[in-house]
């Protein structure tokens, strides 16, 4: 199984400062290269008082100018805010750029604060977004193409140039419910879990994507993301990791968040009830053991890790640099 970080760019609580966590995030890319990391992704939000960066493809490019192996990518793009072909077109250029290193993440967005910001009905959102991936693969696709559809209307168009990775740049969808996954497997390359759940929800829904996908004739590919930390002890990963990663599922529990609807109340949201079977977390022999458990319990080819929280802005920078020199030298040998 790989590794990949997934990073979440924001200062909280007013978005102060913001190129010091651009620059904090391309050296930790630069760092999880050298470590044996895969990839680095970057996901979207709109309007967020923390600072939330809203742009992920620009901060692909950012890194990718910054390294040489790492592939970068987006999880997620919140695909039905964006015209289609515009974000073909600027995905065709970051993989020229990055010298085909680039994997597009969509999603269909559940904020509806993303969707106020561009005048978007929600409501439409599934409707957006399955036309707007199967425009983004006819783009892709080198060929002149016309599109009819409820929400797009596009005549005799041949995208330009082409991009590097052939046939198209992989397209993954996050996915967090079985209708999601079933999705996935249909009209994308591979799917990406939800972090915050348990291995046995995981579970379910990859299930559900890989009889899909075998059903429609497609080799499955799973993608898991995940909140962990590596540290020398367990009693040092949850004093560093516990509080940033509580301030995350608090926010996900007040907004309703399908896996932490069994927590009826704020008082049993803690770290000793969430903990098991849902964060990698302790050291680093404990959190390898865990890797391979969800590795052969899932199939995945790949593990994005969540180390920084938006809500909180933490670990801090050395910390996490910390946690990436150790996973590299503790985890990813033994994971290939």
């Amino acid at each position: 199984m790989k590794f990949g970080l997934y990073s979440s760019i924001a200062n909280p609580p007013r978005g102060e400062d913001l190129p010091r966590c651009v620059d904090e995030v391309i050296e930790e890319a630069q760092l999880a290269e050298q470590a044996g990391f895969d990839s680095c992704f970057f996901g979207e939000h709109h309007q967020d008082k923390d600072g939330f960066l809203p742009s992920p493809l620009i901060v692909c490019t950012a890194v990718a100018a910054s390294t040489t192996k790492l592939r970068v990518g987006t999880s997620v793009i919140l695909l039905p805010l964006h015209h289609p072909v515009r974000l073909a077109e600027d995905v065709v250029t970051l993989d020229i750029i990055s010298k085909g290193r680039v994997t597009v993440g969509v999603g269909l967005g559940y904020q509806q604060a993303d969707f106020d910001a561009f005048g978007v009905n929600m409501s439409d959102r599934v409707e957006l977004f399955e036309e707007k991936v199967e425009i983004l693969q006819k783009c892709w696709s080198g060929e002149e193409f016309s599109y009819n559809g409820k929400h797009h209307k596009i005549e005799n168009l041949t995208v330009r140039p082409a991009p590097i990775q052939k046939p198209t740049p992989p397209l993954w969808i996050g996915a967090s419910a079985p209708v999601s996954a079933r999705r996935a497997a249909n009209i994308a390359d591979a799917i990406v879990t939800t972090p915050s759940t348990t291995l046995d929800n995981t579970v379910k829904l990859i299930d559900h994507y890989k009889r899909a996908a075998e059903a429609a004739g497609k080799k499955p590919k799973p993608i898991i993301m995940r909140d962990a930390w590596v540290a020398n002890s367990r009693k040092e990963a949850e004093e560093i990791y516990g509080p940033e990663v509580m301030q995350a599922y608090k926010y996900y529990w007040q907004n309703g968040l399908p896996e932490f609807l069994s927590i009826k109340t704020e008082s049993e949201l803690t770290l000793e009830r969430v903990a098991k079977d849902r964060l990698i977390m302790g050291d680093p022999e404990e959190c390898l053991s865990e890797f391979q458990r969800w590795a052969d319990a899932t199939g995945a080819e790949s593990c994005l890790l969540r180390l920084r929280h938006a809500h909180s802005g933490g670990p801090s920078h050395a910390q996490i640099m910390k946690t990436i020199d150790l996973i590299g030298d503790r985890i990813v040998p033994y994971m290939e």
